[in-house]
């Protein structure tokens, strides 16, 4: 049986590979994609891997998820400090659900260590890069088929 994932990604991810990339690295958005489809198929899973400037799209599509999607990974960018409506739809959407940040949050300005999406997910990956993504596709995966 193979699982699908959603993978989610908030504000400005899309220019990831020319934002900052002494905090954020040289990868674009599309290699991270790549990436973990390639870990993904060595998983058995299937992604379904998307990006919006929209919290409103954003919101959707969790909402979506309910019957289309197994797990989420999610990095919500600045939503995660902000957004209410996405951890509501996150706990409508009754699915595990993984936060990651490709930066060390906790290690940045204070706004930042608030994250309204930690209150819904079972796990947080931070400050790991964009290899991050991986671990939470590993967890998932794990999480999923563990009796």
């Amino acid at each position: 049986m193979s699982f699908e994932i959603l993978i989610l990604n908030g504000p400005n991810l899309n220019m990831l590979g020319l934002r900052q990339p002494e905090i954020y690295g040289a990868e674009t958005l599309g290699e991270v994609a790549d990436r973990c489809q390639t870990r993904a198929d060595q998983l058995a899973l299937e992604i379904d891997f998307r990006q919006s400037n929209s919290e409103g799209e954003l919101v959707t599509w969790i909402q979506e998820s309910r019957q289309n999607h197994d797990g989420i990974i999610i990095n919500a960018g600045a939503y995660t400090h902000t957004s209410v409506a996405i951890m509501d739809a996150l706990l409508v959407s009754e699915l595990p659900v993984v936060e990651v940040h490709i930066s060390n949050i906790h290690q940045r300005e204070s706004f930042r260590h608030i994250s309204y999406i930690s209150n819904v997910a079972y796990g947080v990956v931070v400050g790991f890069g964009t290899f991050g993504y991986e671990m939470a596709l590993e967890s998932l995966a794990q999480k999923l088929t563990s009796p």
